[in-house]
């Protein structure tokens, strides 16, 4: 359960007390949008800001396990070279070369053709049009806040969308977030059920315009459980 002083937070920025309230983040990555669409909505981050650590880790990657890759794969040409030398074992690794090099690309073109298909589909985070409230919603996710987590507050008549500007937080002791969207519920519903399994719990915000957006990894299990029971039993919360 959000602790006191989260709870107090909510409280000071909605003006009044919440009907249920849930820590979620976006389930998949934001697809890219086209370019035109992304300059015109400032061009701001897709992606969240990594740890410092992961930088230091790219740099440790790069000279250190690296180099030992390439020293062992030199290795192990240079006692491929070795054994071909003899001219009946040359012939007959060339000639497996090339049947494995034909079935690596039948197997790669019916992976391709795969991948090109699942690009086509849904991809999950929202319905896919960027000029509709969810699209314009995630264009700007980042730029709100460097975090993906969002936290989700619901009262009897708006349904309110708030982040930290930090890029880690706390859900059980956050104190620093604010709202960056707000929607009346003739505007926007959520959709979700109860009494679904902990860890795999979604729910939607549906918009008056009918985009939605699909949220996830919802945190602290007490809240999340109090909030879909809440948007799926409340009349003129979920739709």
């Amino acid at each position: 359960m959000a602790k006191r002083k989260v709870r107090r937070r909510v409280r000071v920025i909605l003006g009044e007390e919440p009907i249920a309230l849930v820590w979620c983040e976006l389930l998949k990555p934001i697809p890219v949008p086209p370019k035109d669409v992304h300059r015109a909505a400032g061009k701001g981050r897709l992606r969240s800001r990594h740890h410092w650590l992961f930088y230091v880790g790219a740099v440790v990657f790069c000279f250190v396990v690296v180099p030992f890759i390439l020293i062992d794969m030199l290795g192990k040409k240079i006692d491929r070279l070795l054994l071909n030398r003899e001219p009946g074992r040359r012939a007959r690794r060339s000639r497996e070369g090339r049947e494995r090099q034909g079935s690596g690309r039948v197997e790669r073109g019916s992976a391709v053709g795969g991948e090109s298909e699942s690009d086509s589909a849904d991809s999950g985070v929202f319905d896919g049009d960027w000029g509709l409230t969810a699209g314009r919603l995630l264009l700007r996710w980042y730029s709100d806040s460097p975090s993906p987590r969002r936290l989700v507050m619901l009262t009897p008549d708006r349904l309110c969308v708030a982040a930290s500007p930090r890029r880690r937080l706390s859900p059980t002791r956050a104190d620093d977030f604010d709202t960056v969207a707000e929607f009346q519920l003739d505007q926007a519903r959520v959709e979700g059920e109860a009494g679904q399994p902990r860890g795999f719990a979604t729910f939607r915000l549906r918009f008056q315009d009918g985009s939605w957006l699909e949220l996830g990894r919802l945190a602290e299990p007490d809240d999340a459980d109090q909030f879909l029971r809440t948007v799926s039993g409340v009349s003129g919360v979920s739709g």
